[in-house]
């Protein structure tokens, strides 16, 4: 069996702030095999960009990660253990080298006072074997492939000169100037109109078939997953409650906060169909709940079990888990089966 391109084993990630430590990521585990596309999904707060920085070990200085967490990325030369990577040539080769991240916010990802192109230029002098005359052609090839009109000209502009789609789409190009082995999109498509969006798509889709790259594709649009993942992570609070595939997943939805984040979306065909949020408002990393920690909004909640339960994780269908005493299968810590 081929080893995954990335493993991702129990990672649990704190900080220590003035209010004290906060658990923001609560023994997550997956993989991502090469060429795969990971969709990982869930409201603002539910530790989804936390957990992806961890990946190229890009959180704050007051970061903690639990002693059993490892982030193990096998690269040709052999499996490197991500957290414990500290020498400068080891995290310049896992950062920007076999990963890549497009970040949720480009203006604050640029250097103001440098071009796009110089910034582009340096990176891939820095982690390919190209001359600078390459690198520019390169730069200005890759800005033509995410939609940037006169790329050209532009390529020789300053990140205030562009606007806030076009310094999206820069960005996003120059995340694919290097060819990484696992591409991280953080809401890449957020800024971008719908013709652009889908033209993003598409090349990123075709990279994942010309270089065999992974992508963890970072959304709470799950409209945009249905359109671009094989597997989607359902994250909550730190937790991912459910895992499988896109069609698993999204068809036949088994946590009550997938099938909530499905209910709140439109539907074409049935337009008068009222949209139905998902209750309440996600608790706060410092007031964690006890037990399942979606019992606070679940209308499925079972008192007295869920309150002061930890859920078990359910194989509802071959490849597709979800973590929770309601699902069809699931079975109540009394050893009950649950209706």
């Amino acid at each position: 069996m081929t080893s995954p391109l990335l493993s991702v084993e129990d990672l649990r990630i704190q900080f220590h702030t003035d209010e004290g430590v906060i658990t923001t990521v609560d023994g997550i585990s997956f993989d991502i095999a090469p060429g795969e596309v990971m969709g990982l999904v869930g409201e603002s707060g539910s530790g989804k960009s936390v957990s992806a920085k961890s990946l190229m070990q890009l959180n704050a200085g007051n970061t903690i990660y639990g002693e059993e967490s490892r982030v193990t990325l096998n690269l040709d030369s052999g499996p490197m253990d991500v957290l414990k990577a500290t020498k400068g040539s080891d995290l310049r080769l896992i950062r920007g080298g076999a990963i890549s991240m497009i970040f949720q916010e480009p203006m604050a990802s640029f250097a103001p006072a440098i071009t796009i192109g110089d910034q582009m230029v340096e990176q891939l002098l820095l982690h390919t074997k190209m001359t600078k005359k390459e690198a520019r052609e390169h730069s200005i090839d890759m800005l033509a492939r995410v939609g940037i009109s006169e790329p050209g000209k532009r390529i020789d502009q300053y990140a205030f000169e562009f606007s806030g789609g076009m310094r999206q789409r820069a960005m996003i190009a120059m995340a694919l100037s290097t060819k990484p082995k696992l591409l991280i999109a953080d809401e890449p498509t957020t800024a971008l109109d719908v013709t652009i969006q889908a033209q993003v798509i598409d090349l990123m889709k075709e990279l994942v078939e010309e270089f065999g790259m992974a992508i963890i594709f970072i959304t709470h649009d799950l409209g945009v997953i249905a359109q671009t993942a094989d597997t989607v992570a359902v994250m909550y609070l730190g937790k991912i409650v459910e895992h499988g595939t896109v069609r698993d997943v999204i068809g036949s939805p088994e946590h009550p906060y997938t099938q909530g984040l499905l209910d709140a979306i439109p539907h074409l065909e049935d337009l008068d169909r009222p949209l139905t949020p998902v209750p309440g408002d996600i608790p706060s990393p410092l007031e964690r709940p006890s037990g399942c920690v979606f019992h606070t909004r679940c209308p499925k909640a079972i008192e007295g079990t869920c309150d002061s339960q930890m859920p078990p994780k359910v194989e509802v269908s071959p490849n597709h888990t979800a973590v929770c005493f309601a699902t069809r299968d699931g079975v109540s810590a009394a050893g009950e089966a649950i209706a």
